[in-house]
């Protein structure tokens, strides 16, 4: 299936910030419930051992999507991370309840953070979590340029597919919502009134959905990304998810040299 660039509602500014957020934290919801986060886990630790630090710092988060139990996963591990939530259009609210359940872990920055260009007093490892296929193929390349000059390592994940088997589920978008809402909390009337009786939310998560897959990159497209960010050595590929359901793809870039750790190489690779 070609990739096609449309246009995903929250990516616009004109759009409602209060459906915006309604939206995001729906997908930190999901991503949450059916813990989408599992197998990002042992390459985030890689990714950090090899980056030499401790530190996350999370663009695009939105509602802040799988970080909070990713960062419980990598504490079972025995990897005691932090982590900085940023975003062109903070969500501020699902941003603070994050950090007041994080006991310390989490933190964000209050001002737009552009992916493409993270300001230097921003150092760790740079994750993007179902976030990437927003950009363009220019600006996603410039994501990694920004990362390899600054010499900081970055994890690319993502959920959405070019493919029938995960675009026809999407169409099921807003009985999933519907059926969602009621657990969600906090609980806000607004988030009743803007699922149930307009339901803008619904609507906008159906539709951002449907571009998501059609936006979706390949690893083989990222690998072909990846090639102009030098001095980086980068894995990418696909990871199955625990459900059973569906694959991640993923590409990780390590400032050079990584060689002692297995899976790096010059070249991206295709597992």
């Amino acid at each position: 299936m070609r990739r096609l660039h449309l246009f995903e509602l929250e990516d616009q500014a004109w759009f409602p910030a209060a459906i915006r957020d309604l939206a995001t934290d729906y997908l930190h919801f999901v991503q949450t419930a059916m813990a989408l986060h599992r197998p990002m886990t042992p390459l985030i630790g890689e990714a950090l051992a090899a980056g030499g630090t401790t530190r996350i710092v999370d663009l695009c988060s939105g509602g802040a999507g799988p970080l909070p139990a990713l960062l419980g996963d990598l504490d079972a591990t025995g990897v005691r991370a932090t982590a900085t939530l940023t975003d062109l259009f903070p969500n501020i609210p699902a941003f603070e309840r994050a950090v007041a359940e994080s006991h310390g872990a989490i933190g964000y920055v209050r001002e737009p953070v552009d992916a493409r260009a993270v300001p230097r007093d921003l150092p760790g490892l740079r994750t993007l979590f179902n976030g990437f296929h927003h950009f363009n193929p220019v600006d996603a390349a410039a994501i990694l340029r920004d990362a390899a000059s600054a010499a900081q390592p970055i994890a690319v994940f993502e959920v959405s597919a070019r493919s029938l088997r995960t675009l026809l589920p999407i169409l099921l978008t807003p009985i999933v919502v519907w059926l969602a809402t009621p657990f969600m909390r906090p609980f806000q009337w607004r988030r009743l009134l803007f699922t149930y009786l307009l339901p803008l939310v619904p609507l906008t998560c159906l539709w951002d959905g449907i571009v998501s897959q059609l936006r979706a990159y390949t690893p083989e497209e990222l690998q072909h990304l990846s090639a102009s960010a030098g001095g980086m050595r980068w894995r990418a590929g696909y990871k199955p998810f625990t459900t059973g359901f569906g694959r991640l793809t993923y590409l990780v870039g390590c400032p050079a040299p990584v060689a002692a750790l297995p899976g790096f190489e010059e070249k991206a690779m295709i597992p």
